[in-house]
């Protein structure tokens, strides 16, 4: 069983702890929080993403230390949303993303919520925009828990990939099926060129789930 680092209790915080916060008071909002993944939530009607920190996609897996594939996106999901859901929240906003949402350093009494998730090993300190909680990554890298216990794809990188067609939507139908010149072909985990073959879908490619299907199909397997 995964465990956190050392675990955090939040109490229940009233209205007034919550505005006792220590930010700025220029543009803040505050209201309840709504954990999205772990490090996207909505407070009140504002959807934020944390400031400084980056969490694995909620489809992304992992590998525990016996190469078995592991659900660690919606693990860290799961245990934002135990820490966090419901509490009251105060942000002070840092700049909109290409998403148009809110970037924003949020926290619940005075706990600053992105150093908390960093510090548990739910995700790491997004350094190509902020080095505020490099030490706090360390710390939890050191304990060997939680995420750092896991082989990870760095969570920019697993977007990267997924945008450009090359990782699979469904965990269990990794087969590429892949559309070029010479005839429809489909390439298997392993394979010489399975890495570097994208999948567009918007050109009739595809993922197959097995061999036998991507065979019915019309496509043929790679060489190498």
């Amino acid at each position: 069983m995964l465990r956190l680092c050392t675990p955090f209790v939040l109490l229940a915080l009233p209205l007034a702890a919550a505005l006792t916060s220590p930010l700025a008071a220029a543009g803040e909002f505050s209201g309840p929080v709504r954990v999205i993944d772990a490090d996207t939530i909505d407070v009140g009607t504002t959807r934020v993403r944390l400031h400084g920190i980056d969490a694995p996609e909620v489809d992304q897996e992992c590998l525990t230390g016996q190469g078995v594939a592991y659900q660690c996106g919606l693990w860290a999901t799961e245990q934002v949303r135990d820490l966090f859901q419901n509490r009251l929240a105060r942000c002070a906003p840092v700049e909109l993303d290409r998403y148009d949402r809110t970037v924003a350093r949020c926290f619940v009494g005075d706990v600053d919520m992105g150093q908390e998730i960093v510090s548990l090993c739910l995700a790491f300190a997004y350094t190509r925009y902020s080095t505020a909680y490099v030490l706090d990554e360390k710390g939890a890298a050191v304990n060997n828990r939680g995420l750092h216990a896991m082989r990870v794809q760095s969570p920019g990188q697993f977007r990267t990939l997924r945008a450009n067609g090359r990782t699979p939507p469904d965990p269990a139908c990794v087969i590429k099926g892949n559309i070029s010149k010479n005839g429809r072909i489909f390439h298997v985990p392993g394979q010489e060129f399975y890495d570097r073959t994208g999948i567009d879908t918007t050109r009739g490619e595809r993922w197959f789930c097995s061999a036998a299907q991507a065979r019915a199909a019309g496509w043929r397997p790679a060489r190498r």
